[in-house]
């Protein structure tokens, strides 16, 4: 299948967590207006203190509007957390971080969604009082959370055993669960792409819910789609992705373990120097570490370029 030129490109990206973020920042630095449209995970999305959360298209729309800080990469820079310290002392659960500016964006989703608006629709609004004008959107409007299974039997909602628990429980499953249907405007994004990438994202939690969803993974086989590897040297830029490949697949943490995750989707892979192995597809060996703007930019126009290649 040939990839049109750059100008003429539409490109869909599936993101979740921080590396999707920063790629899809680097994306929408790259092409031309009305040329990108992400669709972002839902799984991680819950409710704390009476709120709508949703993690990572949070994540994604304060990366695209810049308020992202560079070192963690979640949240709003500079932001104050003086009700989280009031949440502490009054003895209200204070695991998850929740900012005092951040909070305005839980509650004005709340609100949207306690009004009967979707929450596609709420997202739209609140990309447009960030000055985010690539659309975003939610993978789902319905809930489908996704939750981890210890290896000592426990269930635990994925953001408890992300960050309460810290990640340590050994992992057995993944599940996902709730509904199974996307929206409108995802499939038709997908059916109109041009190209699909698949973001540096943990598979089993940011990218598994969206391609699991009805008709994703056909849409992802009827067009070109590239995937970033998560994995650099056998290790992950950030989060448990590494531990969690050995503990639900068996395998070493390798760039080729998170493609083989993957198998069938692809037409081409970019890895990181050095992590090059005998794939059943074009390869895209380059720098992939993409934590400043200015890396993001150049490895993006790499992997549009890459793309236009395929057939």
């Amino acid at each position: 299948m040939t990839v049109p030129p750059q100008d003429d490109l539409s490109v869909v990206a599936l993101a979740g967590g921080v590396g999707g973020a920063r790629l899809v920042d680097g994306l929408d630095r790259t092409l031309p207006p009305d040329a990108l449209t992400v669709v972002v995970n839902t799984g991680d999305d819950f409710r704390h203190w009476g709120l709508h959360i949703s993690p990572d298209l949070d994540t994604v729309m304060y990366t695209l509007a810049g308020l992202s800080p560079e070192d963690r990469g979640w949240g709003i820079d500079g932001d104050t957390f003086y009700a989280l310290a009031e949440a502490k002392r009054r003895g209200v659960d204070d695991w998850f971080q929740l900012g005092d500016r951040d909070l305005i964006t839980h509650l004005s989703r709340t609100g949207a969604l306690s009004r009967g608006e979707s929450l596609t629709r709420a997202t739209a609004e609140l990309c447009k009082t960030l000055g985010v004008e690539r659309p975003v959107l939610p993978m789902s409007d319905a809930p489908r959370p996704t939750s981890i299974v210890t290896q000592g039997g426990e269930e635990l909602v994925f953001q408890e055993w992300l960050v309460k628990a810290r990640a340590a429980p050994p992992v057995r499953e993944v599940r996902h669960q709730g509904t199974d249907h996307t929206t409108q405007a995802v499939l038709a994004a997908l059916t109109t792409a041009d190209l699909v990438v698949i973001c540096p994202s943990n598979p089993y939690v940011s990218i598994d819910p969206i391609l699991t969803l009805s008709g994703v993974s056909d849409a992802l086989r009827n067009t070109t789609t590239v995937a970033v590897s998560p994995i650099l040297d056998g290790k992950a830029v950030k989060g448990p992705l590494a531990t969690m490949i050995a503990e639900i697949a068996g395998r070493e943490p390798s760039a080729e373990a998170a493609a083989m995750h993957y198998e069938g989707l692809l037409d081409g892979y970019a890895v990181h120097p050095g992590d090059a192995f005998d794939a059943p597809f074009p390869l895209l060996e380059t720098n992939i570490l993409i934590q400043s703007k200015e890396d993001r930019v150049v490895f993006a126009r790499e992997l549009i370029e890459f793309a236009r290649s395929l057939r």
